[in-house]
């Protein structure tokens, strides 16, 4: 499952690429994703909205909304959202392409396409994007633009810039639409603890966690999302390596001074693994359809029978609250 760098590298990507643009159609073959609404209740509802921007909370992606709403993703297992450009004579003049660069959206794994959000590209054709409400979002945008003469041309059409396609081959993603006021008023988003990358995360935070937990096997207690969220089975295997710190020792018996190196290891793994685009240890791909970076320096994680690069011990594996944990006897302590 996608966890906090993967994800974040999501959400910057749609900040990047699609900010702006209006859905202009929506393709499902995998309605069951969809939860709370028909196929054509949630078409009826996205259709026509400008794309306010795109956050994330947890391991979750919400895409903001013109009209007050806000769509809400989580990728599970193997889901990942690829943008592609439309086969189109449009072209923006600030996009220079890399005839040598691959093309990863022809990858195996990207081609488990269960819906796709066309879009329209509000810059590029030079369109009015002065509203935000949804009723006169679509008219406005058709009589300022001159190249798509009637509403019919514009919804519905294969004449669309760019197109969000959903990969999941195992189809265990979930799709929400609801008011943005309501997002964190969910169930599952209201029972996250504190963001691992948030300013609110501070070590007296992280140091009242482990005091509240202390009978709690740190290597469980790094991956409760509802105390710490972000966190996933990759990094924390990774953060207690870097920290020196067994996954079995108990958080009442780690010292203050391995409490403040492993706050601060946190931090530095996580956002490491953002720079690098993610770990692609299985299904992730960014939305370019490109594997992450990081599982080319990971240190322990799958690792297991392999020399550790800092000691040439054995790395071992461990079930720990039915995950694999992977650790260096020599290193952690």
């Amino acid at each position: 499952m996608p966890e906090l760098p993967e994800v974040q590298t999501v959400a910057d990507d749609l900040n990047q690429k699609i900010k702006g643009d209006v859905i202009t159609d929506f393709w499902s073959e995998w309605p069951k994703a969809i939860k709370g609404k028909s196929l054509a209740e949630f078409s009826k509802e996205i259709v026509g909205r400008k794309i306010l921007g795109a956050r994330r909370i947890g391991k979750n992606i919400f895409i903001d909304l013109s009209g007050d709403k806000t769509l809400y993703i989580h990728l599970k297992m193997t889901g990942h959202l690829l943008v592609k450009p439309a086969k189109s004579k449009i072209q923006n003049p600030n996009v220079k392409s890399n005839p040598k660069s691959k093309n990863y959206f022809e990858d195996k794994v990207n081609q488990y396409i269960r819906h796709k959000w066309y879009l329209t590209d509000t810059k590029l054709r030079n369109i009015d994007e002065s509203t935000n409400k949804k009723s006169n979002v679509i008219k406005n945008f058709v009589d300022s633009n001159s190249y798509l003469p009637d509403r019919q041309a514009f919804v519905g059409s294969h004449r669309y810039d760019k197109v969000i396609e959903f990969s999941d081959v195992r189809k265990f993603a979930k799709i929400v639409l609801d008011d943005t006021e309501k997002i964190a008023e969910l169930k599952e988003i209201k029972a996250l603890g504190v963001d691992a990358v948030s300013q609110e995360f501070t070590f007296q935070k992280f140091d009242e966690i482990l005091d509240q937990k202390k009978n709690a096997l740190v290597g469980i207690l790094l991956m409760e999302q509802n105390l710490i969220a972000g966190i996933g089975n990759i990094y924390r295997s990774e953060i207690l390596f870097d920290a020196g710190i067994l996954p079995a020792r108990k958080a009442a018996d780690i010292s203050k001074v391995e409490r403040k190196k492993l706050y601060k290891v946190i931090g530095k793994i996580l956002k490491k693994a953002i720079e690098m685009r993610g770990t692609s240890d299985s299904d992730y791909r960014d939305t370019d359809g490109a594997p992450g970076g990081f599982q080319k320096v990971l240190q322990v994680y799958r690792k297991a029978g392999e020399k550790c690069k800092k000691c040439d011990t054995m790395i071992e594996r461990k079930t720990i609250g039915q995950r694999g944990v992977f650790f260096c006897p020599k290193c952690q302590k």
